[in-house]
Parts: structure tokens; C-alpha cells; sequence
């Protein structure tokens, strides 16, 4: 886009011109596989084949690109596939990964299952601490330095300038996982990364109908590479997600106010309950990444974890005895969801170092009125 808009002003207008056509305010949706050329190899408007590219598509990727300030972004048929297609992009047998290790259990299990048989090799360190990560990097063969944060689920907050700045010092690419946080929240971009990756399944759709993943990146010749790997290997995005990706976009700011507001709240209202070991929010100040956060982050999110003074038990009667937390995988719906990662999201990193204590349950806290959803979550720990 040639003008600075604002945030809200981009996730509306960006690759959402009006169909010269009908004057339709909404791009149309283009469900159709192939493209009629004009003449052979003459295609209309760049389109042959939608695995290549589809309108409805390209839209959702020029409006990723605007929020994180990327040169290009790419959708893909899930987070994952998104991942790995990154993955393919950088990496050879031989590289090496240092990890965060509080990650997405999915993605630990990627690389640990698919890409070590391979012949990849991966490190998980403290992120929130430099001379360790400097420690672990393999100058020459580390070629990732993949951050989350805030990280899934004990919300740790990493410094992302500081990462790039030391990443960079090795010639290693700085991907960051910006689920959590969403675009509204936080551009690593912005911050010196080179690469932003997504579940847009979560914030980014916010509806919780549509799975799908992004990458968005700050340099053209790695752009280009991750171009020819969504085609050549084809996890691409499918138009009615896309379209629905896009329709959840706009509204991304409001949400994401709202979820994070109630967040807030709820967390100061755990903090001190007796059945509360430890609340992890980094809107808390007590939270160690509290400072950082609020540096880097217009505001906290709408992703709490708790940890149960009476252990698993405790925790596992917590995250079924909720009414309108309802007890579910995934987060960044409108809707309020709990889950109990040892079990659930994080059961394929039991046994690991990234394995998450038996106490902890993980809260997505929703857009519903904040004293219906205080009142649920107090309830329910007053009735352990």
C-alpha cells in the first residue's frame, strides 16, 4: 500500500479493492481450480492453476504482508504446513535449530519427528536468556533461531530485537511465531526478525471455523524461495478459507482488545485464590516479562495459564468443570475455551524438555462479558 494507513485502516482495505465488475464492496469469492489462458501460456491476469494462485487467496496474502509489514506473505493449508514449507525453504541435511523451549508442541514435534530423521539437528535453550542461546548456536550449521513469545502455554516473553541482533551476528535467520500475540499486538518484522509465521486459525480467523497458517517475510530472495515451495509442493490455502481468513481480519483490532481486556482483568482476579500456585500473564507485574511485554506488545493478549496448587488432579477438574470456557484444543476464537496442555496440545512433548507440568491449564479468553466469564472461572476453582 502506498499510504501509512493505520492498523485497522490495513486488515480493511488491504487486497480488498472492489470488484471493477459489479462494484461489489467484498471481493468475490473465486472457487474454481483452473483458469481459462488467453491463448496458450497467455494467462489472464497471471492465473492458471489455483494451487499457483487464486485471487481470493492472493487477496488474504497481500493483507498478511500489510499488517506485518513484510515484503510478501504466503497462506497455507494449516500452521504446520506453513512451518514446514518454511523449513524446506531454509534448511539442508546437516542444519541445525535452536528452538525455544516452551514452543507449540506441534511444532517441536515437526521438527523432532520429520526434519532430525532427516538429518536435521536441534537444540532447545532458554530464549529469555542470550549468553545461552550464543552458547548453543553452531556457527556455520545453526541456520534457525525460531522464537515464540509470548510461548505456548507458560507465556514467556523473549526479547525479539535482542534475538535478531545476535542471530544476525551468525548469518542465522530469526523466525518468530507470532500466534499468541497477533499482528494488532506485536510485528516482529519491526523488531529486526526475519520471518513472522502464524496459525491463523487462531487470531487471525477469530471464529473458530477455519484452520489455516501464513508466513510472512522481510526479505525478497527468502520470499521467493517459500514462493516455489507453496507451489511446487502445494499446502496451499483453499479459497473459502481464505475468504473467511480475510472476513476475520478485518475485525482483528476490536477483538483483540477485548480478549485482551477481559484477559487482564481475570488474571488479577486469579492472582492470590487459593487454589492458584502461580498465574502466568504477562500483563501481571510480577510476571518476569512483564517490562519486556509492555515494550514490545500494544497490550497482553488474551492467553492466561494457571498452574493448580493441587496438582494434576486439581487441574484436570478445573478445565472440565468450567460452563462457558468450554474445554477444547486450539484459542483466539471469539469464544472462551480452556484445555489442559499436558494432555492435550502438548502430549507429544511429554518426556522432553519442553514437557508442561501436570498442574498447569491454559485459558483462551473470548470476547463474552467479562463478569459472565470471571464468575465462571472463579466458580469453578471455588468448587475444587
Amino acid at each position: 500500500m502506498t499510504k501509512n494507513y493505520g492498523f485497522s485502516t490495513r486488515a480493511i482495505t488491504a487486497g480488498q479493492a472492489f470488484d471493477p465488475t459489479t462494484g461489489a464492496v467484498v471481493p468475490p469469492l473465486y472457487l474454481t481450480s483452473t483458469f481459462v489462458q488467453d491463448g496458450i501460456g497467455n494467462f489472464r491476469g497471471g492465473y492458471e492453476y489455483a494451487r499457483g494462485g487464486n485471487p481470493t487467496r492472493d487477496s488474504l496474502q497481500d493483507q498478511l504482508a500489510a499488517l506485518e509489514g513484510g515484503v510478501a506473505a504466503y497462506s497455507f493449508g494449516s500452521g504446520l504446513a506453513a512451518e514446514d514449507s518454511l523449513l524446506r525453504a531454509l534448511l539442508a541435511p546437516g542444519d541445525h535449530i535452536v528452538m525455544g523451549n516452551d514452543v507449540y508442541g506441534g511444532t517441536h514435534r515437526l521438527v523432532s519427528r520429520v526434519y532430525i530423521p532427516w538429518g536435521i539437528s536441534l537444540s532447545t535453550v532458554e530464549m529469555s536468556d542470550l549468553d545461552q542461546v550464543r552458547a548453543t548456536i553452531r556457527p556455520g550449521v545453526t541456520k534457525i533461531l525460531w522464537v515464540e513469545t509470548p510461548s505456548n502455554p507458560l507465556m514467556k516473553i523473549t526479547d525479539i530485537a535482542a534475538l535478531a541482533s545476535l542471530g544476525h551476528e551468525f548469518g542465522i535467520t530469526v523466525v518468530v511465531d507470532n500466534t499468541f500475540a497477533s499482528p494488532y499486538l506485536q510485528q516482529p518484522l519491526s523488531l529486526g526478525a526475519d520471518v513472522v509465521v502464524h496459525s491463523t486459525t487462531k487470531y487471525l480467523g477469530g471464529h473458530s471455523d477455519v484452520v489455516g497458517g501464513a508466513i510472512v517475510l522481510a526479505d525478497e530472495e527468502l520470499a521467493a524461495k517459500v514462493a516455489f515451495i507453496q507451489f511446487g509442493v502445494g499446502a496451499v490455502s483453499g479459497p473459502m478459507d481464505a475468504w473467511l481468513t480475510t472476513r476475520g481480519i478485518k475485525t482483528l483490532a476490536v477483538r483483540v482488545d477485548r480478549h485482551s481486556s477481559n484477559a487482564q482483568a481475570i488474571a488479577e482476579a486469579l492472582v492470590g485464590h487459593s487454589a492458584i500456585e502461580r498465574v502466568y500473564y504477562p500483563g501481571l507485574p510480577e510476571h518476569p516479562g512483564h517490562e519486556l511485554a509492555a515494550r514490545q506488545m500494544k497490550a497482553f493478549g488474551g492467553m492466561i495459564s494457571v498452574g493448580l496448587r493441587g496438582g494434576a488432579d486439581a487441574a484436570r477438574k478445573f478445565a472440565e468443570s468450567t460452563e462457558l470456557f468450554q474445554l477444547a484444543e486450539s484459542l483466539g476464537g471469539v469464544e472462551s475455551l480452556i484445555g489442559y496442555p499436558s494432555e492435550m496440545t502438548h502430549a507429544s512433548v511429554r518426556g522432553t524438555v519442553l514437557e508442561v507440568p501436570d498442574n498447569i491449564v491454559r485459558l483462551s479468553v473470548g470476547i463474552e462479558d467479562l463478569d459472565d466469564l470471571r464468575d465462571d472461572v472463579l466458580g469453578a476453582l471455588d468448587r475444587l
